[in-house]
This record gives C-alpha cells, structure tokens and sequence, in this order.
C-alpha cells in the first residue's frame, strides 16, 4: 500500500495498468517522476525481477534520482534495475557484445571536442580548403545525421549534391572508418552501434529480448529515430512497453528528437492507451495561464489542459532594457530584492537565456554586485583541458589504439616532440597501415624524423607500455596517482605559480580523488568501466541544487529542473524566437515550446525581460520584442520600466551586504574556454574573432579573424590569447 499512497486518481490509474502499451501524457510538474518510480516499485512488488525491467530517461541525473526514489519504496532490490540513460545503458551492452560488430570491448568514447578534433584533423589530411567547411559545422551535420540513421553511403545518393556536399560525404566516410580505426565510437554510435548489432545478430536481439519483461522510457517526446528503432527492436512479448513524456516539451529537433514518436504512439503501438497527468503541483495558477496562453498557439499537440491547486500567485514581471547590460544590471537588482524581501537564498534563483552567449552580461552584472552564481553547460569538469588530458593517457592506457588520445599527449608535458615530426609519424602509420602507438616503436624507421626526436618518442612509448602492464596490477586510483607522479604534471603546474595553473593543479588533483572514490565505490571496476562513466557525464548531471549561488544556464539545460523564481531573458526576435537566419534548425513551434519550458520551470514568480538594442555580430543591433511576449495573457503580467527598478534596486543594500561578504575582485568563474566566435585581444596582432579551432592540447591551432592585421592562424599554447 506504501506504493500506492499520496498518488492521485489519474497518477494512480497509470501505475496500475499493465494490460498492454500505454503512454502517459505527462504535463509540466505533474509527478511524471512519482508514477514512474511507483509503476516501477509496484511491478517489483507484484514479482517481476528488477533485472528485467529496462527503465530508459536522458539523464543520468534523473536515473540517479529516479533509482534512489525506488530503493525508499522496495528496498535493496533496485539496485537490480538496468536503469540509465540510453547511451550508458546501450554503452553497457557494447562493453559485453561489441566484439560481433568487429569492436573490441575496450573502445573509447568520443565526446563533442574529440569529435570535433577528428573532423579537423581529417579535413587538415585531406587539404579540403572550402571556406564552407569547419570542423565545427561538419561534426554538427555528421552528428545531426546519424541520428536520422543517414549514412554516408545513404547521403552520397542524395540528389543536388554540392560540392561541399561532396566533400562533406568524403570527410563523413573517413571519419567513421578512423573512429573504426581508433577502436572507438561517439556518441551517436552508442545508439546506432547496438542496431547493428541486434539486426545482424538474431541470437543477440533473442537473448536481450528475453532479458527485458518490460521496458519504460521517460521523456519519450525526446527520442530520436535511433533511439524509436531500438525501442522497437526490444519490446517485450504483449507489448509491456510505457512510455512517459509531454509533447508541449519537445526542445530537441536540431539534435535529431521527433515529436512524431509521441504524436504516433497509438499508431506505432496498436491497442496502445493513453493516461493524461493534468494536475500541475510546481507552479502558480498566474504561471500556469501565461504559460497555457502561449503553448495554445502551437497546432502540432495532444490536447490537455493543465489546472492547479495553488495559490494564484503574483503576476509575472516583464522587464524592459535599453541594451544587455541595462538588463542584467536590472536582473542583478532584481535578485536582491527578491533574496531580501522574501528571504529567499541564491540558489531560488534561475537566470535562462537562448543563446550562451548572452550570460556574459549576466555575469558581469553579477560579479560587479558580488552575487554569487554557478553556470550549468559552461566547461563542465570532465571537459576542462588539464582534466582532458590526464584522462587522454588513461584512454590510451585503456584503448592504445585512440589515435586522437594519444595526439594530445604526444608533447603534453613537453618532451620534444613537435607538430612536423608527429605530422611525419601519421603519414608513415598510414603508408604502412599501421597505428600512431604501433609506429612510435618503429621511429627509428621514420627517416624524416631527427634521431634526437626518434629517442623521445621511444621513451614515451616505454613509458605507456609500462603503465599499460601495471593496468593489470594495480588499482585504478593507484595506476593514475603513479602516472602521474611520473609525468610530474602537478609539479608543473605548482611551480608556475599562477592563479590559472593553481586552478588546473587542483583540477587534477579533484580528478584523482574522484579516480580513487570511484574504485573505493567499485571494487571489481576496470580502469575502462571508469572512463566510459566519466565519458557519459553531462553538465547537467554536476548541478548542485544546494550550492549557493544563482544558477545560469540555457533553456535546453533547465528542462527537468524548478525553481522559486525565474529570469526568461533575451525575449526579442531573432533570439529567442532564433531566426532561422541564424539556425536552420529553428521551427518556430518548437522556440515556442522551449518558451513554455522555461515559464514552467518557475513555482512561484517569473521575470520576462528583452532589450531594445543589443551588441550582435560585431556591431549594435536594434531589436524588437519577442512575438511570445505578444502570445501572454495580458491579465497574467505587469510591465515595469528600467528607471524605477534602477531606484528600487537601491533598497536593502545593507541587509544583502552584511549576509554575502564573499569576494569576487579575483573570481573565475568556470574559466571560459575559447571558442568558436569568441572576442579575443592578443598582444600584437589586438582585437579578433576566433573562427576556427582545430586540433587538441599542444597542437591545438585556431584561425583569428584580426580587426587590423586580417586572418591569422595560431597556435593556442604560444599565443597567449585574452577572452574579451
């Protein structure tokens, strides 16, 4: 009866049913995550093994939370549940099954960057010097469609084929064999990488259909084609199939998602029934109309009405700006009036914007006023440069085949090895078929490369087979903390003695610990079982929600996730709705379903806020507001203008300073990274644009498009460049 209970009567007939595929229509905060835990816990209890229920979400956050809600309700048995997001739990059948498809189960897994780093490095072999080919734009467009499940073969029979269309075919062709060669896949393949497996192995499709009595997916409206195509590869004998989700949610297209899978569920699923969760728990009713009074605008959804039992709540507040810092100088002086008047702490607070790069205002305005803030999607942990590259030589310890690993330690630390002699290294490995690791023990044949060079790189190699023998003895925290000690990269980054080489240095040393916890945790875990973890880790899954501190992030990053009070900014045309000048990818029904997600993120007070004229592209734009802003209920929200804010903003400045003394004159915030259209200085050459980053770690190189001295091309480590 303890699953059953404080569950309402819609809530309650959808975990109950079990006769057939169902889908639960779930509208924003209405306890999609309670009937999910509960169905899950009541199948348990009515006998069905954990192991044989496939519970799929697409976060490991919310299959953390989700896991943690089922132990309070059965008990040590949920521990059985294969629960995950799809690309740890179908990463999990790859480690066991990948040796069918020509894989060894030891592979790597490409992140966004490596990804990146691989199209760059194949577009610098093939000298493919089309102005309409990036690194960035290619890895987009190769991502975007293996999601559609296009190959390259499949795209080459488009018809209108360019030619940068052509030579895009050439570097998508090269870039999944060199994956192949790497013993390595990227993210995408972790979905499509068990279709051919299950396709070409009925034994194997037999023995996991078998597993899975019952199979439940959260977030169905965020499903791609891939990921549709292997839930139906999977399901169940009658169908035990339950999937969970809100159409008036679906923010995912440009990364392949397909409303259509939830607006055909009854097709795709015959005898397929339908529950509407309706009752909203987080939010206003005041929220709640402004929110309705938008969505209702859309014409591709499944009708539902959201009501609530809370309070009516305040009215939303629309802000106007002159410019983009007038509105985050207004939103500064906002949060400390709502922290003050409400006794509210900093992290009530969300501030959400479309673009990311719109939050350098926003942070600028908050260290001025000494408001503390974290950012979700910034450079997440496991994505910072001196945490990339410890894990780059336990990639190449694990996978000596990572080609891409095994480049961006080449000459990190520095040991001699320069670009020339690694660039004549790659063209003999590939003469002779072979692998970089495999050619470093034949250098001596590399005629071009110096001798002086030859002995470095046969004294790197020894250093990794060395350590790649020691994998086997040695704990997974005690292999890295040696490497390390004889690499010397702390002691480096000790001895300069800067603030950014202290900040690296205990980067590294956050990166050991969590080594050391993660093989206290899993006793049996290889240093590979570690690697795929980390590699599956998302920003949003290092959110802590106790942190003091306001929370920035984009709208796609706050889906899931509520607060007290909500910022939505930047509410202008061309924003946010995006213009498809901007991104082909931008449907205005979706923008306006991202708008509906941020409104509903809020319980209890939402700020809308645009700008009059913004700093764009270079230049001062003049921009009008938001066509959403039009679509708001009028009876929902009150206008203020900047100049009594400004004045109010004065208010309780004691009380906030006696209560937040931190100091943030020397704050770094995340250390922005550079990339791809960020302002910078440099010494010489001034003010540029970054227009290309090609290439990791030592190697790295980007292309500046300088306001006096026009295109140059860098290198990273020796430029010394400033983020403006």
């Amino acid at each position: 009866m303890k699953i059953l209970n404080n569950l309402n009567t819609e809530q309650l007939q959808a975990v109950e049913y079990n006769a057939g595929p169902h889908m639960i229509v779930a509208g924003a905060g209405s306890g999609k995550t309670r009937v999910l835990t509960h169905k899950i816990a009541l199948l348990i209890a009515k006998g069905t093994e954990p192991s044989a229920i496939l519970a799929l979400t697409f976060t490991n956050k919310a299959a953390k939370e989700m896991k943690e809600r089922i132990r309070s309700l059965i008990g040590k048995k949920a521990e059985e549940l294969w629960m995950g997001t799809f690309h740890s739990i179908f990463s999990r059948v790859l480690r066991v099954e990948s040796e069918k498809i020509g894989y060894r189960s030891n592979y790597s897994i490409y992140d966004r960057e490596d990804s990146v780093s691989l199209v760059g490095n194949i577009i610098s072999n093939l000298n493919i010097t089309l102005e309409a080919i990036t690194a960035n734009g290619v890895q987009h467009k190769i991502s975007y469609l293996k999601n559609q499940m296009i190959m390259p073969q499949d795209f080459e029979k488009s018809s209108g084929l360019t030619p940068s269309d052509k030579k895009f075919a050439e570097i998508y062709t090269e870039y999944n064999k060199r994956l192949f060669e790497n013993n390595a896949m990227d993210f995408d393949d972790l979905l499509l990488k068990p279709i051919q497996l299950f396709t070409e192995n009925e034994k194997v499709l037999s023995k996991y259909k078998k597993m899975f009595k019952y199979i439940l997916v959260d977030e169905y409206q965020d499903t791609n084609i891939a990921q549709y195509e292997l839930l139906k590869l999977l399901s169940p004998a009658k169908d035990k199939v339950c999937v969970v989700g809100d159409d008036a949610q679906s923010i995912y297209s440009w990364r392949g998602a397909e409303i259509k899978n939830m607006l055909n569920f009854k097709k795709d699923f015959t005898g397929s029934k339908i529950f509407r969760l309706e009752q909203n728990y987080r939010s206003t009713k005041m929220i709640l109309a402004a929110a309705d009074s938008v969505i209702k605008n859309n014409t591709s959804q499944i009708p539902k009405t959201l009501w609530t039992d809370n309070p009516d709540g305040e009215l939303l507040t629309l802000v106007k700006a002159t410019d983009e810092k007038d509105e985050a100088y207004q939103i500064a002086k906002k949060i400390k009036k709502e922290v003050t008047t409400k006794k509210l702490t900093l992290n009530d607070i969300a501030i959400f914007y479309r673009l990311n790069s719109q939050s350098r205002a926003l942070e600028d305005a908050l260290r001025r006023d000494k408001i503390p803030y974290k950012i979700i999607g910034g450079v997440e942990f496991y994505r910072r440069k001196e945490v990339k590259d410890v894990l780059a030589y336990l990639r190449v310890l694990a996978n000596s085949n990572d080609e891409e690993s095994l480049l961006r330690i080449m000459n990190f630390p520095q040991r001699g090895i320069g670009n020339t002699s690694i660039t004549k290294m790659i063209a003999f490995a590939r003469k002779l078929n072979l692998s970089l690791f495999k050619t470093m023990m034949r250098v001596f044949e590399v005629i071009e490369v110096k001798e002086r060079i030859q002995k470095n790189v046969k004294q790197f190699r020894l250093l990794l087979d060395k350590y790649i023998e020691l994998k086997e003895k040695l704990s997974i925290g005690e292999l890295t903390s040696a490497l390390l000690d004889e690499l010397g990269i702390l002691r480096i980054y000790k001895e300069e003695g800067t603030s950014d080489s202290m900040s690296r240095y205990d980067n590294i040393q956050e990166l050991v610990s969590a080594v050391h916890e993660y093989g206290k945790s899993n006793p049996k875990a290889t240093l590979e079982d570690f690697l795929a973890e980390v590699s599956l880790i998302a920003g949003v899954d290092q959110y802590d929600e106790k942190a003091h501190a306001v929370t920035l992030m984009t709208v796609h990053s706050a889906k899931g996730l509520e607060f007290p009070v909500v910022f939505v900014t930047g509410l202008e045309e061309d924003i946010f709705p995006l213009s498809q000048r901007f991104d082909q990818d931008s449907k205005i029904e979706e923008e306006r379903r991202l708008f509906y997600v941020a409104v509903t993120r809020a319980k209890e007070k939402v700020y809308l806020s645009y700008a009059r004229s913004r700093y764009r592209f270079g230049e001062v734009a003049y921009q009008s507001k938001s066509r959403f802003l039009d679509e708001v209920d009028d009876s929902t929200f009150e206008e203020t203008d900047g100049a009594g804010i400004k004045k109010a903003g004065r208010r309780k400045k004691v009380y906030y300073d006696e209560y937040y003394q931190e100091s943030f004159d020397d704050y770094d915030q995340d250390r922005r990274s550079l990339r791809v259209g960020s302002r910078v200085t440099h010494q010489i050459f001034g003010m540029g644009k970054i227009q290309q980053i090609t290439g990791t770690g030592d190697l790295q190189r980007v292309t500046i498009a300088f306001e006096k001295v026009g295109v140059k091309q860098l290198l990273t480590k020796f430029a010394n460049l400033k983020l403006i």
